[in-house]
């Protein structure tokens, strides 16, 4: 009967077979236990004989087995059980080499291996089953009774599974340290790289100040000395307009003395005397013509103040190229992602133009695509850092470029403003460009760009815009807190009557490039 019963128990529960199944290589097991072990591998084998199979057998119960099984239930039901007598309840706590010496712990050469607690406290059999259900273990005799039905496996293959376990928490929890370690390094040596940027930050800010005040210095000496010699000009002509009144005057005094003499003793004998005088008046200048300004520094202070302004414009523009220099080092290689893309518009093959088309594409109508405005993203998302691209513009005359939250609406018609998702500069019908908020910000500038670069400094929560050709700035917006990964976005407008047919192109940049600019020594050059 003992033999008989060994055949009729699963090898993987231990429990007599319920819906017992047969599989290709010919092992029996339960239903649910062969369906649970196979669930719980990568492919399909036998837990006995480990045979492999190429896929997974449809199973159905062996109605025939399963006859038997049950006639064996229910003739172990019928069969009295005889009462253990006590030296059979010690004899269970016996291995086969320690018969016959009751011993208070288990030997050497038992299952037990010498750990504690290895022998069922209520059946006094070794504990060689694990319970899954009740995570316990138990012996053979607590799988029939209150384990009885539960997901229970032999104690050492659960070892072997947890040690499997083990090994690769263990070896994710190594790789986790290495990750964090390698970021504390990361974090570590950008502090590093910051305290001397930030130096040398500092030191540059302390020299362009102090080029600045020599300017300004240059510009109050040059100013005054401008001022000091035009008063001794003003000084000098107007003490010669002075003596020349002043001779005048004495002329005409004397003239008008001899007059008043010959007035007063007027006779027939110096009428002709008369007669000539009154004919001969002294010579003199016509002085209503001769202009009088008392402020003779007008416009000298503005022109000083202007030459100071230029000074500080290019140097703004300096420092924009030296920014531009340094955003080069993040550039990022973007490429439009042609499932976002509205029907109207044709992107490249390689993802780096997109134009509008005068027909529109029958289009997949996609969650994640332009329905109504031709509008695309690029596949590149960024959730932090900095990131730098260029796209060329050329002579469009409306063109959209910035970036998108991922959330934004896709259908029908969209609204370009930082509220609703977009952070983006525009240009309609060839005029001056504007920043997308509400209201429009005009951008003037003394020529629209060919070439726009885009920065986005996700942590920072800015987008900035520059002239990558002149290396001047063009826009920024700053001051968000971005909270969702964020896009390129690109707008190449319709076409209008053969006008703005020009695609938009995203330019290759040299992702490894290191430019620099020197700003002392060109705003030297200005003063």
């Amino acid at each position: 009967m003992m033999a008989f019963e060994a055949q009729v128990r699963c090898c993987i529960c231990l429990d007599i077979y319920v819906d017992p199944v047969s599989i290709p290589c010919g092992h029996n097991f339960c239903l649910d236990c062969i369906e649970g072990y196979w669930d719980s591998k990568d492919k399909p084998k036998c837990p006995l004989c480990q045979h492999t199979f190429s896929s997974r057998p449809k199973l159905k119960v062996n109605t025939e087995f399963a006859t038997i099984v049950d006639f064996f239930k229910k003739s172990m039901q019928a069969e009295p059980t005889a009462i253990p007598t006590e030296q059979e309840e010690a004899d269970k706590a016996l291995c086969d080499v320690c018969r016959g010496k009751k011993h208070a712990k288990p030997c050497s050469a038992c299952q037990a291996k010498n750990e504690e607690g290895n022998v069922c406290k209520i059946h006094h059999r070794p504990l060689t089953l694990f319970c899954r259900k009740d995570q316990m273990l138990m012996c053979t005799q607590c799988s029939e009774e209150k384990h009885k039905h539960h997901n229970t496996i032999l104690l050492d293959n659960e070892k072997r599974r947890l040690k499997s376990r083990l090994r690769e928490t263990k070896t994710n929890i190594q790789e986790m340290i290495e990750v964090r370690e390698t970021k504390m390094e990361e974090i570590q040596h950008s502090v590093e790289v910051s305290k001397t940027n930030t130096e040398k930050e500092v030191q540059k800010y302390a020299q362009i100040c102090s080029v600045l005040i020599q300017a300004i210095q240059r510009q109050q000496t040059s100013l005054v000395q401008d001022l000091e010699t035009k008063q001794r000009e003003a000084e000098t002509r107007s003490q010669q307009l002075l003596a020349q009144l002043q001779e005048e005057i004495n002329q005409l005094q004397a003239k008008d003395a001899e007059l008043q003499l010959l007035e007063t003793n007027l006779s027939s004998t110096n009428i002709l005397q008369l007669h000539q005088l009154l004919s001969e008046l002294p010579p003199s200048r016509e002085w209503s013509d001769v202009p009088v300004h008392s402020d003779q520094s007008l416009g000298t202070v503005r022109k000083a103040f202007s030459k100071l302004v230029e000074v500080c414009q290019e140097l703004v523009n300096r420092l924009s190229a030296e920014d531009t220099a340094k955003m080069s080092q993040h550039a990022v290689n973007i490429t439009l992602d042609p499932q976002t893309a509205s029907g109207w518009l044709l992107v490249s093959s390689d993802g780096k133009k997109v134009s509008c088309q005068k027909k529109r594409a029958a289009l997949t109508n996609v969650p994640q695509r332009f329905d109504s405005c031709v509008c695309v993203l690029g596949n590149q998302r960024f959730t932090s850092g900095r990131s730098y691209w260029v796209v060329e513009v050329g002579d469009k005359s409306d063109w959209d470029l910035g970036v998108a939250s991922e959330s934004i609406n896709r259908k029908g018609t969209i609204t370009v403003r930082p509220d609703k998702g977009f952070w983006a500069i525009c240009r309609r019908k060839g005029g001056n460009l504007s920043a997308c908020v509400s209201p429009y910000v005009n951008i003037d500038l003394q020529e629209s760009p060919r070439k726009v670069g885009v920065f986005l400094d996700y942590e920072l929560g800015s987008v900035s815009f520059f002239n990558s050709e002149t290396k001047t700035h063009i826009y920024t917006y700053d001051g968000f807190t971005f909270t969702e990964p964020l896009y390129p976005y690109f707008n190449p407008c319709v076409q209008d009557n053969g006008k703005n047919v020009a695609p938009l192109v995203i330019c290759s940049l040299d992702i490894n490039a290191e430019q620099s600019v020197t700003i002392e020594t060109g705003v030297q050059t200005l003063i």
